[in-house]
């Protein structure tokens, strides 16, 4: 089994798209990537790109989606060791690099940001390979 790790940006992109990650992958994130997906769907009803209704239905598909939450004493250690040597304000993306390097194969984000950073630093893959068996 390939386990990916993915960020909030690119699980509000599998949720809105609706494909069906291939079964021998596993999606693994930080323990508070729900809660980073509520922000941006929030964000996204008060900008006006999201009914109510359709924030909500994307929120019932983020409870059902499988996923390996991450919290533990070591990867947060370990994102703090990342965000310090790499001069980051937060850990945040730090954790998602993290959890690579401790517990999955590679990143699979949809954050250009995200992506450049964590180049050199842990493999990073396109969303394409979510759907590859």
């Amino acid at each position: 089994m390939t386990r990916f790790v993915i960020d909030a940006r690119t699980l509000l992109q599998l949720l809105e798209g609706g494909g069906t990650v291939a079964p021998t992958h596993q999606l693994v994130a930080p323990a508070s990537i729900r809660s980073q997906v509520m922000d941006l769907l929030l964000q996204r009803v008060e900008d006006g790109e999201l009914t109510e209704r359709e924030a909500l239905a994307l929120h019932d598909r983020l409870t059902e989606m499988k996923l390996r939450l991450l919290n533990d004493r070591v990867s947060r250690r370990t994102a703090w060791d990342i965000a310090r040597a790499q001069g980051w304000p937060t850990t945040r993306d730090a954790e998602c690099i993290a959890l690579v390097k401790l517990q999955a194969d590679a990143l699979i984000t949809t954050d250009a940001d995200l992506a450049a950073a964590a180049v050199g630093l842990v493999p990073v893959a396109g969303v394409e390979k979510l759907f590859a068996t």
